[in-house]
């Protein structure tokens, strides 16, 4: 049986300004158990480590060839792109932008 994993590039967090951290490509394991309970804590725990590794590669080409050569099966969810409208920024302040 092989292991399922999702191929992505990760986005910006809403707590970060810069976009250092969704360079990288990151190649993350499906969970394959479910969650369970822990009766005296009551914290939730799982008996899948797999899904604890995420690997980060340079390129996509880089992480689909691995994912090959191990026998994963993978599925690559792609990013979008974020639209830069470049703007003045005496447009902050302009009379035509206001409604």
């Amino acid at each position: 049986m092989s292991a399922e994993v999702r191929i992505y590039r990760p986005a910006k967090t809403a707590m970060q300004s810069g976009r250092s951290n969704t360079l990288k490509w990151v190649l993350e394991f499906e969970p394959s158990d479910g969650l369970s309970t822990d009766a005296l804590m009551g914290w939730s725990g799982s008996h899948d480590t797999a899904r604890q590794l995420k690997i980060k590669f340079s390129t996509k080409e880089e992480v689909v060839a691995y994912a090959k050569r191990c026998g994963f099966t993978y599925r690559v969810m792609l990013p979008k792109e974020r639209t830069v409208k470049p703007r003045a920024y005496a447009d902050n302040f302009s009379y035509r932008g206001a409604s």
